[in-house]
């Protein structure tokens, strides 16, 4: 069994910085990429950013430098690193973990697994 454990949501003002964290726990056997999505209220989920297992980023344009994925490999963690923030990042943020997992047989799988999502909300 998996579980993803998010934290790091809340308030702050138009330009303040916020760091999301995502712990994934549980029979893992590898970790493919792990990604950052958000939505806010009356939207679809969007892709915030994903990191592979090599290490390589990419983000939706409107984030592109301002926020900062990056991981933890020996921790099964990602981080979300935000900075500028405006009112229209206001979402909640859900991590997003596309993994491999064991089974009893000896067999390895494709799963994907969602953290319970943190709230943002940018205001003065």
């Amino acid at each position: 069994q998996v579980q993803l454990v998010e934290s790091g949501g809340g308030l702050v003002q138009p330009g303040g910085s916020l760091r999301l964290s995502c712990a994934a726990s549980g029979s893992i056997f590898s970790i493919y990429s792990m990604d950052w999505y958000r939505q806010a209220p009356g939207k679809q989920r969007e892709l915030v950013a994903r990191i592979t297992s090599g290490g390589d980023t990419n983000y939706a344009d409107s984030m592109k430098g301002r926020f900062s994925i990056s991981r933890d490999k020996a921790k099964n963690t990602v981080y979300l690193q935000m900075n500028s923030l405006k009112p229209e990042d206001t979402a909640v943020y859900y991590c997003n973990v596309h993994m491999g997992i064991l089974d009893a047989w000896g067999h390895v799988t494709a799963h994907d697994y969602w953290g319970q999502g943190t709230q943002v909300t940018v205001s003065s």
